[in-house]
């Protein structure tokens, strides 16, 4: 049955030529990660991808926020292929998960209703003067990642492996919600078996972690964070899924993400201040990777460059099992070198300002 199921999940996915679209929020939580992306598919994958300054948001978190109307939204989106028609490109590439799935909805919405894209097409000619085709290919930038993901395992300098040990590094995987479970067929693997970032994590030596709250919501949920007040369910659906990990003992969590990601990392500095918890090994956090955070680990990328010294959980200990060199001292340097300060660490336990605790948790 479950092979049966599986091959209706498969998913057709562009191998060059992209038109990249980026995150409206991305680049504040983990700078470096759109940055790597773009290296490892330009450079080392020498693939052919436009980063388009001519883009804007695609206004998803408004939009599910119910301030953004369905019909703003989707002449946004319409102005966004119009770009990327006049650019030359049909595979359409979004960095974030809820623009994707809003691509997603609104392709699906054109298809069901043609009347609501010939409405789109009038208010795009009329406010901009613009006319667009739909894309031929419409992709994550997780999909790319896992669809290269054997070529970036041949240009691999470390593996996830842990090398004191060899034994395969043990991975949580993080799914988005706005990538699987909205239109289900339009993630590899659907919501049921979503293989998307599994797929990375086994080509690159790692192991995935299997436990009770895996399918979970990170708990973010738009209205649940961005009103103040509705805040702690946000932060209990987290701490759900952390208490379900942490027996496991894994080594690090990928999500695909941008918000489950940052929720994952920044609960955790929540929670050992409110209750003294963490949730990883030798009392310190689980850190938590973007997808191309871990594959830039994979290829040698420099962590300072990755931007994962904003994270809130350190990640040094996940740096020292891969074998990753690189220079403590560097960790607090801005990018013309000089030294912007660390931040104040949480004492969870009585730990000490040693090695790994001397950021946050």
């Amino acid at each position: 049955m479950r092979r049966s199921n599986w091959t209706e999940y498969q998913k057709e996915i562009a191998d060059d030529h992209y038109y990249y679209a980026r995150s409206c929020i991305r680049q504040n939580f983990f700078p470096g990660s759109e940055k790597a992306f773009l290296n490892i598919i330009g450079g080392n994958l020498r693939k052919d991808i436009f980063d388009d300054p001519a883009h804007t948001s695609c206004t998803g978190i408004g939009y599910h926020s119910d301030i953004v109307p369905l019909e703003t939204i989707m002449t946004v989106v319409a102005r966004q292929f119009s770009l990327m028609s006049e650019a030359g490109y049909e595979n359409f590439v979004a960095s974030c998960i809820t623009s994707f799935g809003v691509y997603t909805e609104i392709m699906a919405t054109w298809e069901e209703f043609p009347e609501t894209e010939e409405r789109t097409r009038e208010y795009l000619l009329k406010a901009t003067g613009r006319e667009f085709r739909k894309p031929k290919n419409l992709a994550h930038t997780s999909d790319i990642i896992f669809h290269h993901r054997e070529q970036i395992a041949l240009q691999a300098r470390h593996r996830l492996v842990n090398v004191y040990t060899g034994e395969p590094l043990r991975v949580v995987e993080h799914i988005g919600c706005h990538y699987a479970k909205i239109f289900p067929k339009s993630g590899i693997g659907g919501s049921e078996f979503p293989y998307v970032l599994a797929g990375m994590v086994e080509s690159w030596g790692g192991e995935i972690v299997d436990y009770p709250e895996r399918r979970h919501c990170c708990g973010f949920g738009f209205r649940n964070y961005l009103v103040q007040a509705n805040r702690g369910y946000s932060i209990a659906n987290s701490r759900s899924k952390l208490e379900s990990m942490a027996p496991y003992r894994p080594d690090f969590i990928v999500s695909n993400c941008p918000g489950c990601a940052m929720f994952l990392d920044k609960w955790q500095y929540t929670l050992a201040e409110m209750e003294g918890t963490v949730y990883g090994q030798n009392g310190r956090g689980i850190p938590v990777l973007t997808y191309e955070e871990m594959a830039g680990l994979v290829l040698g990328y420099n962590p300072w460059e990755l931007g994962m010294q904003m994270h809130q959980v350190d990640v040094e200990p996940l740096l020292d099992k891969m074998g990753v060199e690189y220079d403590r001292a560097a960790k607090y340097l801005g990018r013309n070198g000089k030294y912007l300060g660390r931040p104040e660490a949480v004492r969870v336990n009585g730990c000490p300002q040693g090695t790994y605790c001397n950021t946050k948790i």
